[in-house]
């Protein structure tokens, strides 16, 4: 496999941190606010199953967070990027699930320099104070460590994606194209129809009297000389 460019490389990181790390970071927030047998307890009437919170992806876990804990919400909802001032549990839940969505609606394989640092910096302080110094350290390490095969073959599969990806969004734009195309015809058709029985009942009409209504009232005076 050909090196990876460092835009790459950033692209290959970020995914790691946000599929790896701020996971962990979320889930030791959750289960202090949803210890094991409080969430048992929870969800106890869902079919009586043992529940652990390892079997929970972010978006459950925020989801859950966010509707049944007392917990502060960021001042424009979990939907957006908090306020740099916003340093509270729920702006950094927050913060962790927008970069994600922002990875995951991502149409390229590489992140420029300025937007990973930023991104780095703020999904890093997030871990820290949701998972402790710990996870943190982690976060550092992983910004500069050395990428081994496992993490290149990521890359491939990133690259693989994305390919499918932009061959989906090409045929997609095609049939669209021919939609567009189709609906023009159809509209030129109804048109043309409307035309033509315009024309048919006209004709019709006159076909109902031919003879001028002028005409017609000589043959009926001369009708009624001859009688």
């Amino acid at each position: 496999m050909a090196p990876l460019s460092e835009e790459e490389e950033k692209y290959v990181r970020l995914a790691l941190l946000l599929k790896g790390v701020t996971p962990r970071a979320v889930r030791t927030y959750f289960d202090s606010e949803f210890p094991p047998t409080y969430l048992q307890r929870l969800v106890l009437n869902k079919g009586n199953r043992v529940v652990d919170s390892k079997t929970f992806d972010v978006t459950l876990m925020i989801c859950l967070i966010r509707n049944l804990t007392s917990i502060n919400h960021p001042i424009n909802g979990f939907d957006s990027l908090p306020l740099p001032r916003e340093i509270t549990p729920g702006s950094d839940l927050a913060r962790i699930k927008y970069y994600r969505n922002e990875l995951a609606h991502h149409d390229s394989n590489t992140i420029n320099i300025t937007y990973f640092n930023a991104a780095w910096r703020d999904i890093s302080e997030a871990v820290c104070r949701l998972g402790g110094q710990t996870m943190y350290q982690e976060c550092q390490e992983l910004k500069v460590k050395i990428l081994d095969q496992s993490n290149q073959e990521i890359m491939l599969e990133i690259k693989q994606s994305l390919e499918e990806m932009k061959e989906l969004k090409h045929t997609l734009d095609n049939l669209e194209i021919e939609h567009s195309s189709v609906s023009e015809n159809l509209r030129e058709l109804q048109t043309s129809h409307n035309t033509l029985q315009t024309e048919h009942l006209k004709a019709m009409e006159s076909w109902k009297d031919p003879i001028p209504w002028n005409i017609r009232g000589i043959f009926i005076l001369i009708d009624t000389d001859k009688s």
